[in-house]
């Protein structure tokens, strides 16, 4: 017999064992998730533009409480997939959770290059954006002092920033997850390998690089809990509703990425991956050699233990480098994502850093 209508076939499939029917009617849950639910909203916490620069824009987000905190926080994220990690939803949002603190935040956010920035390098970013960004927020707020984090890339950004600029009033630093030394970064060592690796030839033919280049190598690190993990567990735990809310949340920014400006990325991985030059004190910006030991910020650098992608290993050198007396490492039982958004973040992550702010801002 053919069943030409859902009503017919569910009719049909009533009349199955227990078992076969909740397998159908989990199986049905899974496809409205993948093509029928509308796409989550991510990036809630109310803010308001107060620059640009090219693509680039600079929030200021509104606290639900006063702001207790005097000194600001500029967050600043890497070149890759959108900064909303950082905002993803209500209740989970390390920006929701340290404004609701009483801490005034600004985010800088890139934005989505084009071809016609294909030429940008991070000597442009850490010379021409951040600086100017720094001295916005510290007009807009009225500070004397600022506060920085930088997530992932952005972290190693902000050190070169920080290295290159001790004359700004930067009271604290916060790096999240971010690599210094690239001299052992697992697979991405023997991917990357200059020897094999033609990075002149895909940044000459791209111009930017695709955001499913920079995605297909992090998910090949350990591909079968990244490629089939992420299914086997919607279809496993589909009939929670919190559960399927916070996957699509996910699954909506694993898939969001942004193109890579062509001249940076040929940069981050010449310079860092294929020649370490960071900590090495020989990378050069515009003609300004890179001297971590210039930096005398307080520091609390955080690496998160079940990391793939910037493991504890390449994050704890920055604290030799450094001049900061007052300075802090901390490895959370995390993941390199997980480190900012789910259960573990909101018990661990947002309080240590909301109180190491407090502490360091007096």
């Amino acid at each position: 017999m053919v069943y030409s209508t859902t009503k017919e076939i569910e009719s049909w499939v009533n009349t199955m064992p227990e078992e076969l029917q909740n397998s159908y009617y989990r199986f049905k849950r899974v496809s409205e998730v993948l093509t029928k639910d509308p796409e989550p909203q991510v990036g809630l916490t109310p803010k308001e533009v107060i620059w640009t620069k090219n693509k680039t824009k600079l929030y200021r987000y509104q606290p639900a409480l006063k702001k207790t905190n005097k000194v600001p926080l500029l967050m600043i994220y890497a070149l890759i997939n959108k900064p909303y990690i950082l905002d993803l939803t209500p209740g989970n949002s390390l920006i929701e959770y340290l404004t609701n603190q009483g801490h005034d935040v600004y985010l800088l956010d890139w934005g989505t290059p084009g071809y016609e920035d294909r030429n940008m390098k991070l000597d442009d970013y850490i010379l021409d954006y951040i600086p100017r960004a720094v001295k916005k927020v510290l007009r807009t707020s009225g500070a004397d002092e600022i506060s920085l984090l930088g997530y992932c890339m952005g972290g190693t950004m902000t050190s070169i920033f920080a290295a290159l600029h001790p004359d700004l009033p930067i009271r604290n630093i916060i790096f999240l997850t971010s690599p210094f030394d690239f001299s052992d970064t697992g697979l991405f060592s023997n991917w990357l390998d200059e020897r094999y690796f033609n990075l002149d030839k895909l940044v000459d033919v791209f111009g930017n690089i695709p955001p499913e280049t920079i995605d297909l190598g992090n998910k090949l690190l350990k591909p079968l809990v990244n490629y089939i993990g992420p299914y086997m567990t919607l279809a496993e735990r589909v009939e929670n509703e919190d559960f399927v809310k916070n996957w699509t949340l996910m699954q909506k920014w694993v898939n969001d990425g942004v193109p890579f400006p062509g001249e940076a990325y040929r940069q981050w991985i010449g310079e860092f991956y294929q020649k370490n030059k960071l900590v090495k004190d020989e990378l050069v910006i515009r003609g300004h050699q890179v001297h971590l030991s210039n930096i005398k910020a307080n520091i609390l650098n955080i690496a998160a233990q079940r990391d793939h992608i910037a493991a504890p290993e390449q994050v704890q050198p920055l604290m030799d480098k450094v001049s900061s007396k007052d300075k802090t490492f901390h490895v959370l039982p995390t993941g390199h994502v997980s480190v900012v958004v789910g259960g573990t973040a909101s018990r661990k992550t947002y309080p240590l850093i909301d109180k190491w702010l407090i502490e360091h801002s007096k």
